[in-house]
């Protein structure tokens, strides 16, 4: 009997704590960090955490289906408006900057779009263990949806390395450097 108690009271518990959870607003964002294979199939980006308390999302192209023109030269950020990133190879650099938690479960920010030189809102969630959507506005009224496929394998090209080394993405100024954490001060007497 007294096991019989202590299971229907776990489960009371349980219960009671689903309703006080469901209720307690924001759902926590399901991580997106790994390696995506865009809707098109021309490109696999790298979604990784960033910013200085690494609670924000970054993105880099980690790989291109065509990575260089017809004379072999790598694809150009040619339309940046920053005149200093205009000669950055396609490949390799951020196009998604700092995505933030959203309340409803989501990771939202600006994504940059080298064919034009502009910036788009955009939100990513993951639809599933695998899938991830991505969905990105010109206005709040004209938006697109994708949905992204997850990959583990590397294909040939594919940059590999962490972040900032020579065989990796290049992160944008603001969010390559991660400030170095406060030592802690230990008071003696």
């Amino acid at each position: 009997m007294d096991i019989l108690l202590r299971f229907v009271l776990r489960v009371a518990i349980t219960v009671v704590m689903m309703i006080i959870g469901g209720r307690a607003g924001a759902a926590a964002p399901t991580d997106p960090s790994g390696t995506w294979l865009v809707e098109d199939g021309r490109a696999r980006i790298r979604l990784e955490r960033c910013g200085p308390s690494r609670e924000r999302i970054c993105g880099f192209i980690v790989w291109m289906k065509e990575p260089a023109d017809k004379r072999g030269q790598p694809y150009r950020d040619k339309e940046n408006p920053d005149a200093d990133k205009r000669a950055r190879a396609l490949l390799g650099h951020q196009l998604i900057m700092g995505l933030q938690a959203t309340p409803e479960g989501r990771f939202a920010g600006d994504i940059y779009n080298a064919e034009d030189g502009k910036f788009y809102s955009v939100s990513l969630w993951r639809e599933s263990a695998d899938r991830l959507k991505l969905k990105g506005c010109l206005i709040k009224f004209l938006c697109q949806t994708q949905t992204w496929q997850q990959t583990l394998d590397v294909l040939p090209g594919q940059l590999v390395g962490l972040t900032g080394d020579l065989n990796g993405p290049r992160a944008d100024k603001e969010w390559a450097a991660v400030p170095a954490p406060k030592p802690i001060q230990v008071k003696t007497k």
